[in-house]
């Protein structure tokens, strides 16, 4: 009972000096990949880059200590922070604190669903997503990830639309207007290094190689070039009219956000006091709905100014004063030298500041990186978005254990460990949870990290330890260092790291296995890429059609005839092209007998005697039935009432224990008769055969020697 609870404890009693050794170069190796990594899937999550330094301190330890698994190596990565950003951008702005309390939460809120799963054993839950759906999922996913780093990797900022395809239109459509060359050349860099050393070999730090030399040439370059100016030193009558147009509708929009707020609690307190339908709470919900509506209107007017300030790209030259002038690039006054850069205005959700307008002349960089360990504390818990939240972040938690369980029992394949799924979902659970109170987003398993992990010799949960401590080393000591990464490295970092979820052979063999789970593949991946960002609306279509086809094929189970085969088997009649006997029918059920199919036998059963007007015997084959409930039992008693009543014999055989049970308990077995029932289709044939071929013509039974039907043509 205590390994159950500290799982650890297995695996604490086999450190010694060699696996010391093994688990603390394992543990630095992972480390080295996972703290540039996780830095570019925060970004990707939504949420500051140093957040995926929170999100890689707590949770690899956790789950070490307390899953099954010894390599697995936990932490931030692409689809579930991809999923994270697609559950809260309605809710708030990326990397706002509202957006930051939200992910925290959303991860104890993920964390909480796969404990409770682990604790009452529902492991078996994650089958509800099948493979085909998962691996069109995870491929759309790829793409989106993929195409949502491209802003970054040219160097252009854009709104998001409605869709994701919209928004990687818009983007190419502003990197065709202008791209920023040394951003896309450091990215294209990075990719390189990366690419390269993994070739050359695997367990060199690729990742961490490509940022400190990208890191080094930004530094030494001067990549990030920001400026702030007033705005009277912005020689563009329109720029400076659409700043203070900005400014305006983004000022007035945060005053009714503001307001809208204050509405909301006196709009419960008057249908708690005069009813909902009460003149009080008409009229304060008629206020709310007027400021949503112009909220609405200023949304758009603020995109509209925001985009075209974007657009706008200026000279920089030096006044009289020494102060930056900034012209557009055509219109720059004679006698005035250029410095060589085309500028940009920043703008971002807040208000722009007239005294000191930022605008870019180079690349975008992490920037400033906290110093120090994130305070722990407990998310606030807020109800109504918990709930909201709950639907997101059971999706969250399935494909996020399926993805860790998955890397798990490929690693225990190897290794030869016990693997517990439920103790494993106890481990994630536990990461989430208490990486919550560490200010984490949500984790789980890594396939990249885990393979590093197994690569170099990890033996023990422990190198998992020893990564989160140097995680934490590098928040307490090293985060100055981090300042000029390339935000375009990032992006290579999270392209390089998704290549490997795109499979494509995954949809071919679906189709080879059952042509429906292939197509279910492929619509799961083109709904994911149309209604991206709402990630849970692809996948819910994948689930739903598997859901409907098991439900579909539970209803009409396989029914079929059997003739004897050349191996002296019986096999389908139909599908293997045999002759039938045209005085008994030998019927094989293949599924459990219960409420939604049981007609569906007695309607099959009908249809054979009716095409065989030379039937004497029917023999159910009842190998297949696994199970009985009371309508199956009702129906099949009814069957045998009809066929008897219809003047043909029925018999049964190989019936299991079960279902022989359920027959006993309700007295069907008296009514169908001992010597009705067989233990195989072979006594079943043989002891039938001879009553059924009375008075027969027929020269050869196709139950008792092979008849092809292409024989009797």
């Amino acid at each position: 009972m205590i390994k159950k609870i500290f799982p650890f404890l297995d695996w604490v009693g086999e450190i010694n000096l060699t696996t010391l050794r093994a688990d603390l170069v394992s543990g630095l190796t992972v480390a080295l990949i996972l703290i540039p990594q996780s830095m570019a899937y925060a970004q990707l999550a939504g949420m500051p880059a140093y957040y995926g330094l929170y999100a890689s301190l707590l949770p690899p330890m956790l789950a070490a200590l307390f899953g099954s698994s010894r390599q697995l190596a936990t932490g931030p990565v692409a689809i579930v922070s991809l999923m994270t950003n697609a559950a809260l951008a309605p809710l708030a702005t990326a990397g706002s604190e509202a957006y930051i309390a939200y992910a925290i939460l959303l991860a104890l809120i993920v964390g909480l669903f796969q404990f409770a799963l682990g604790v009452l054993r529902l492991g078996l839950v994650v089958n509800f997503l099948s493979h085909p759906v998962v691996n069109g999922f995870t491929n759309a996913g790829a793409i989106i990830i993929a195409t949502s780093q491209l802003s970054k990797m040219f160097g252009v900022s854009v709104d998001s639309a409605a869709h994701h395809y919209e928004t990687v239109y818009r983007v190419i459509k502003a990197a065709t207007h202008y791209t920023h060359w040394p951003t896309l050349g450091l990215g294209l860099l990075a990719f390189g290094i990366m690419y390269g050393l993994r070739r050359l070999n695997p367990k060199i730090p690729y990742v961490l190689v490509a940022v400190a030399v990208a890191t080094i040439i930004s530094w030494a370059t001067g990549f990030e070039k920001n400026q702030k100016v007033p705005l009277q030193d912005v020689m563009f009558q329109p720029a400076r009219a659409y700043i203070e147009q900005f400014n305006s509708a983004v000022n007035e929009f945060e005053e009714l956000g503001r307001q809208r707020a204050e509405l909301s609690p006196q709009v419960t307190r008057a249908e708690e006091s005069y009813g909902h339908n009460s003149r009080e709470a008409l009229d304060l919900k008629h206020k709310a709905l007027l400021m949503s509506m112009r909220m609405d209107e200023l949304k758009g007017q603020i995109q509209e100014y925001r985009a075209a300030l974007r657009e706008y790209l200026f000279t920089g030259v030096k006044g009289g004063d020494g102060r930056l002038l900034l012209y557009p690039e055509d219109e720059v006054p004679r006698g005035y030298e250029s410095d060589g850069n085309i500028w940009r205005i920043k703008v971002r959700n807040s208000p722009i500041d007239a005294s000191a307008v930022t605008v870019v002349g180079g690349g975008d960089v992490v920037g400033v990186v906290p110093q120090g360990l994130p305070s722990l504390a407990v998310p606030k818990l807020d109800l109504k978005i918990m709930l909201h939240l709950l639907p997101v972040a059971a999706i969250i938690s399935l494909l996020g254990f399926m993805e860790a369980i998955s890397i798990a029992k490929a690693m225990a394949a190897k290794t030869g460990q016990r693997l517990d799924p439920n103790q494993e979902l106890i481990g994630q659970g536990i990461a989430n949870i208490l990486g919550a109170v560490g200010k984490s987003y949500p984790v789980s398993g890594s396939f990249s990290r885990s393979a590093v992990n197994i690569q170099s010799g990890a033996v023990t949960g422990l190198s998992s330890l020893f990564t989160s401590v140097t995680v934490g080393i590098v928040l307490l000591f090293f985060t100055p260092l981090l300042y000029y990464l390339p935000q375009s490295v990032l992006a290579a970092v999270i392209m390089m790291a998704v290549l490997g979820l795109i499979n494509v052979s995954g949809f071919i063999h679906a189709y080879k296995a059952q042509w429906y789970d292939g197509l279910f593949s492929i619509i799961t991946f083109i709904a994911t890429l149309i209604t991206a960002p709402h990630l849970d609306r692809g996948i819910m279509i994948g689930v739903v059609l598997s859901l409907v086809m098991f439900l579909y094929k539970s209803m009409r189970p396989k029914v079929t005839t059997l003739s004897m085969y050349a191996d002296h088997s019986y096999r389908s009649a139909r599908d293997f092209g045999l002759k039938e006997c045209r005085h008994i029918a030998l019927i094989r059920f293949d599924g459990s007998l219960f409420y939604a199919n049981a007609g569906y036998l007695e309607e099959k059963i009908t249809e054979i005697t009716l095409s065989m007007p030379e039937l004497k015997h029917i023999i159910i084959v009842s190998n297949g039935i696994n199970d009985m409930d009371a309508s199956g039992e009702e129906m099949l008693s009814l069957i045998v009432d009809r066929v008897r009543s219809a003047g043909y014999d029925i018999s049964f055989s190989g019936i299991k224990e079960n279902v022989l049970e359920v027959m006993k308990r309700t007295h069907l077995d008296a009514k169908i008769g001992y010597e009705n029932m067989f233990p195989t289709m072979h006594e079943a044939v043989s002891t039938i055969h001879s009553r059924a071929h009375t008075q027969c013509d027929e020269r050869s039974c196709p139950l008792l020697s092979v008849c092809f039907l292409e024989q009797s043509q």
